[in-house]
């Protein structure tokens, strides 16, 4: 989960963007969150196949894993 503002804490993954096991795109939305304040897409940082361990409605802390990306080696 990351930090969308230094306030932040926690957030809600609201949903997926991708299926688990897609392969994605370097920048590509994976998934919105949404704090108190705001709802936003999170880009991914590497190409590779998503493993989608969040789940949705969940409020998760500030650095927790919600998945994975496995880059092709």
């Amino acid at each position: 989960m990351p930090k969308l503002s230094m306030a932040t804490t926690e957030a809600t993954l609201v949903e997926w963007l991708v299926a688990d096991g897609a392969t994605v795109t370097d920048g590509q939305p994976l998934y919105l969150v949404e704090t108190d304040k705001v709802e936003t897409e999170v880009p991914g940082g590497v190409a590779g196949v998503i493993h989608c361990t969040g789940e949705p409605g969940v409020i998760y802390p500030v650095g927790a894993e919600v998945g994975s990306i496995d880059t092709p080696d």
